[in-house]
């Protein structure tokens, strides 16, 4: 059985809310912040391979429109 983790962000030039609001209130706090994306992490453990797993992505876990997503084997279960 494989491990998989699954990175979801937002694509370029899509609004990222959770990130702007983040930025706002590190600035606010003085801290000199260019750049905030937040997305999501997923780990995945299942017998399927990388192209059932990339299809999961495409249908469910990540909004192909506005987001853009990565998959790594992260080890055998």
């Amino acid at each position: 059985m494989a491990r998989y983790e699954i990175f979801v962000t937002y694509r370029e030039g899509i609004f990222d809310p959770p990130g702007a609001t983040a930025k706002g209130a590190l600035k606010n706090l003085g801290y000199p912040v260019e750049e905030v994306r937040i997305g999501k992490y997923i780990q995945l453990q299942t017998e399927a391979g990388p192209d059932a797993v990339r299809e999961m992505c495409e249908k469910l876990l990540a909004n192909p429109v506005i987001e853009d997503f990565r998959i790594e084997t992260a080890e055998e279960a």
